[in-house]
């Protein structure tokens, strides 16, 4: 018979809660398994996906560390950035993600009720994108040794013995398609910040994209994706450029950016081509195939917004170029020093 669940007794965590003890049992059951419902208490994850029979299927594997101040900001906070960005990476690779690891550090003196917010996100986060928090780690560090909350999130998954994405298969002609609006997650946290005295509040675009990818995956082929996260879309278009030894074309007039994103990469002398995104993805195709990549992207929540930005090209070898609203080109190289730290 199962035992009810211990209830944490304080309102912030203490360094006990990270002791190896009672404390630390409390916080583990209360807050994280109570939320995540892993199938036991194991100290590793027993995995079974018929997905793993198929002749050629690949597994898939990826982790990252997630450091974001704000904590929690529009359209999301650590916990969704955490999930979501580590199912991305994985997504645009053509995998199909399905479990995650989640490994916390936390500062003492967080609020509990903070903690349980960032892990309710987490598991909303999981189940929109179909995948489950399989496993984790906990760690309490003094006051002043951390950021509030740090998480490092690993992901496994499969990839089909039908894909092979790779940004070495772009060729001259394919076409850059991206699913939505840029910058809108790298000014969301600006805004929150309240360093600058913005007053407009502009939601982070953080969402997961596995779902679209594989929707487009199964419809044309795809020949390679990147998120653009750090460095955004222009540094995520010169690894591509870079990888396939062709150049990039983009058009500035066909760029998807909010007005409020303009105004504030404006005023504060911001490319919004470098800005982070946390759920907005670049990905080429044939150009015979490009409508019916759309149609497929648009079907998806994470696409409905999905535009062709240019194309890549024999000129210019490894470079990404702009062609400008005024009719000019201009040079889009990659980032050179981080325009915002700690973003996610």
């Amino acid at each position: 018979m199962n035992q009810p669940m211990r209830r944490m007794k304080s309102d912030t965590v203490t360094l006990a809660h990270g002791g190896g003890g009672k404390a630390m049992r409390d916080l583990i059951e209360d807050v994280f398994v109570s939320v995540f419902e892993p199938d036991g208490m194991e100290d590793q994850a027993r995995l079974t996906n018929g997905a793993l029979a198929s002749s050629g299927a690949q597994l898939a594997f990826t982790t990252d560390g997630f450091v974001v101040s704000p904590l929690e900001f529009p359209g999301g906070d650590i916990g969704k950035i955490a999930v979501c960005g580590t199912v991305n990476d994985l997504a645009v690779g053509g995998a199909e993600p399905l479990w995650l690891s989640a490994a916390f550090i936390i500062e003492e003196g967080v609020d509990v009720a903070l903690l349980r917010r960032v892990v309710a996100s987490m598991r909303e986060a999981a189940d929109e994108a179909n995948v489950r928090i399989v496993t984790g780690d906990t760690k309490v560090v003094e006051r002043g040794s951390a950021d509030g909350i740090c998480i490092t999130t690993s992901c496994v998954g499969v990839i089909p013995p039908d894909r092979s994405l790779s940004a070495n298969r772009v060729q001259p002609g394919d076409v850059a398609i991206v699913n939505g609006v840029l910058g809108d997650h790298g000014a969301a946290i600006l805004a929150a910040r309240g360093d600058m005295a913005l007053s407009v509040e502009i939601p982070s675009d953080c969402q997961p994209l596995n779902a679209l990818m594989n929707a487009t995956c199964e419809t044309v082929d795809v020949r390679a994706a990147r998120d653009a996260t750090r460095g955004g879309l222009a540094s995520a278009l010169n690894e591509i450029a870079e990888a396939a030894g062709c150049g990039i074309e983009i058009e500035e007039t066909a760029l998807p950016l909010r007005t409020e994103v303009k105004g504030v990469c404006e005023i504060l002398g911001l490319d919004p081509l470098y800005l982070a995104n946390e759920g907005t993805l670049v990905l080429f195709v044939p150009e015979e195939e490009a409508e019916r990549a759309l149609d497929a992207m648009r079907s998806t929540a994470a696409g409905k917004e999905a535009v062709i930005i240019g194309r890549a090209t024999t000129a210019h070898p490894k470079r990404v170029v702009m062609q400008t609203t005024f009719g000019g080109a201009r040079i889009v190289d990659m980032l050179v020093v981080e325009q915002l730290p700690r973003i996610c």
